[in-house]
């Protein structure tokens, strides 16, 4: 049984449409993470699925409950929001204790306990929220998402306006999550946080998925290209004997950029004429230049 699947599901609010059809399933045991721009639909789609409001029409399913059970998927699910959730006046152990005793927690202090070690949270969890800095709140959102062992986790950037440092802590409680055999959906403003944790990315763009696999598939959807260096001195000839073979390229500096077909034929030019190559390279695709591609073209239609 997957862990969440959604089928057209749609949200509008009065004339405006927020969703336009999401179909998306993600697996047991996996981070996914969802990848858009702002208003691309992302927390909308958040809230329908911990049950915070019901979509205009699709159908939806969390560990093989509807969203018509709610009390089911809630007692299954935990959301950690982008906003802020935390009691400013009370100290972390006690917003710890009060989430932990609202999920029915049988053992509660002995759990928050456990949950603050792992975390690194007790050299500062007696002292009042409204002292923590940022890092030090994530840390203790995130373990207030784990109070009941839920088996799925919504985090809604968890890592928005933390310091690199905090980022990578974070980044390791979700991999310890997932080796947890928990399902995590992962929503960031980062896109080599999502390549770094995925094991599956959607890409939202206005309100539906346009392009959905593991990071290595999503890269290998864009075509490979190269980079291919010759002496300073000799760049102009080699551009000038490029222009009258039809090679088609970009300059970056002093590297010629080309995708393969033309690569291959840019080689085969430089052996004929005994310009030597210093340089030739495949270049990474990355998911930053994808996620550019993809919501421009999409943006084009």
């Amino acid at each position: 049984m997957d862990a969440i699947k959604i089928q057209n599901v749609t949200k509008s609010y009065k004339d405006h449409e927020v969703l336009k059809g999401i179909d998306l399933t993600v697996q047991r045991g996996e981070i996914f993470t969802l990848l858009g721009e702002n208003g691309a639909g992302k927390t909308t789609l958040i809230n329908i699925l911990s049950t915070l409001i019901m979509p205009n029409g699709g159908f939806v399913e969390i560990m093989g409950k509807t969203l018509q059970e709610p009390d089911a998927i809630r007692s299954l699910i935990s959301l950690n929001s982008q906003f802020n959730t935390l009691d400013e006046e009370f100290s972390g152990y006690n917003n710890l204790l009060m989430i932990a005793r609202l999920r029915g927690v049988s053992q509660p202090k002995e759990e928050i306990t456990r949950l603050a070690e792992r975390l690194d949270l007790t050299t500062f969890w007696k002292k009042k929220v409204s002292t923590y800095s940022g890092g030090m709140r994530r840390r203790l959102n995130m373990a207030m998402s784990l109070i009941g062992d839920p088996a799925i986790i919504f985090l809604d950037e968890p890592t928005t306006g933390i310091d690199p440092k905090n980022r990578l802590e974070i980044w390791k409680i979700i991999q310890e999550i997932r080796d947890a055999k928990k399902t995590v959906f992962l929503t960031t403003q980062y896109l080599e946080e999502a390549d770094h944790l995925s094991d599956h990315i959607g890409f939202i763009h206005d309100g539906r998925i346009v392009l959905y696999g593991t990071p290595a598939e999503i890269k290998n959807t864009v075509s490979k290209t190269y980079s291919l260096q010759v002496a300073d001195d000799a760049l102009p000839k080699t551009l000038v004997l490029m222009n009258e073979a039809g090679i088609v390229y970009t300059t970056n500096d002093q590297l010629i950029e080309l995708d393969e077909d033309n690569a291959h034929k840019g080689l085969a030019l430089m052996t004929a004429h005994q310009i030597e190559v210093q340089k030739f390279l495949l270049n990474e695709n990355n998911l930053e230049t994808i996620f550019l591609n993809v919501t421009r073209k999409e943006a084009l239609k």
